[in-house]
């Protein structure tokens, strides 16, 4: 088809690419041009030309939550580490406090040093050292005039009653005297024993007319317990043991050993009147 036009040569149209396939069996210009100028339409892979489909989708991972045995075992450790620094608190808070305040802060524990200072005083008209038997304001008694041989109190476990008189001298030592009704059933007493048995200044020796099942005393300091499960044992012995003393430095051993409520006088150098500090002892009754 040609167009005419007025005053000019007639000329071709320019040809338009549709944009459609090229005729079957045609093969494409070089320089990768069609015959008719215009250049091939490549077809994209799997679509034959058409529009390619959606790309495939990553799976999405799924968190499976928290990890509760990590947390706990950081929590444990948390705990634990706490608790060891809190102890070590307090480990330091206590020792820096003085045995009479760690015996003050004993639950029951009396302080006749303080409440009542004569019974720990010598008896009226008679001096620290007597012989014979005394009578005692307080029993067991926790101090005040005793005779001049004392009771060995290196861990001795008395299974009859002794001499309140050698018991004192044993106190003002520094021994702690635990004691307990003949009638505390066998697994308490020997419970009490374990405490005693090598241990020096320690004693242990049933009591008549003990007015609770078991007392434990120092100088001027007692405590009444009902049995020996009582955690109060230990913290009793250790603030008292040696702390309580009256004569610091003074042997537990060389002491009367026998039983009896008796007290024992004039008796030999090494049954019980050793010099507590290496010096002469004071004469009978002075």
């Amino acid at each position: 088809m040609s167009i005419s036009t007025s005053g000019g040569e007639q000329r071709r149209p320019s040809v338009v690419s549709t944009g459609k396939k090229a005729p079957a069996g045609g093969s494409p210009a070089a320089g990768g041009k069609s015959a008719s100028g215009a250049r091939p339409v490549t077809p994209r892979p799997g679509g034959g030309g058409k529009k390619q489909g959606r790309r495939p989708v990553s799976p999405v991972r799924v968190s499976q939550g928290r990890s509760w045995g990590s947390i706990g075992l950081f929590v444990a450790v948390g705990v634990v580490a706490a608790a060891i620094i809190g102890y070590g608190a307090y480990a330091v808070i206590q020792n820096g406090k003085s045995w009479e305040d760690k015996a003050a802060a004993i639950d029951g524990v009396v302080n006749f040093r303080e409440s009542d200072p004569s019974v720990v005083a010598p008896l009226p008209g008679k001096q620290s050292h007597e012989p014979g038997p005394l009578t005692y304001k307080v029993n067991p008694p926790v101090g005040s005039s005793h005779n001049a041989a004392w009771q060995n109190c290196m861990g001795d476990v008395y299974d009859a009653p002794i001499a309140n008189e050698h018991a004192v001298h044993s106190l003002e030592h520094g021994a702690i005297w635990v004691t307990y009704k003949s009638d505390l059933p066998a697994e308490q007493v020997e419970k009490l024993a374990g405490k005693i048995r090598g241990n020096e200044y320690m004693l242990m020796s049933p009591v008549q007319d003990l007015g609770a099942p078991i007392s434990l005393q120092a100088w001027g300091y007692q405590l009444k317990l009902d049995n020996a499960d009582d955690g109060r044992i230990d913290d009793f012995i250790s603030a008292l043991r040696e702390n309580a003393s009256m004569e610091p430095g003074a042997p537990c051993s060389g002491g009367i050993t026998a039983t009896g409520t008796a007290p024992r006088d004039n008796v030999p150098q090494n049954e019980g009147q050793m010099p507590p500090q290496g010096g002469e002892l004071p004469p009978q009754g002075g």
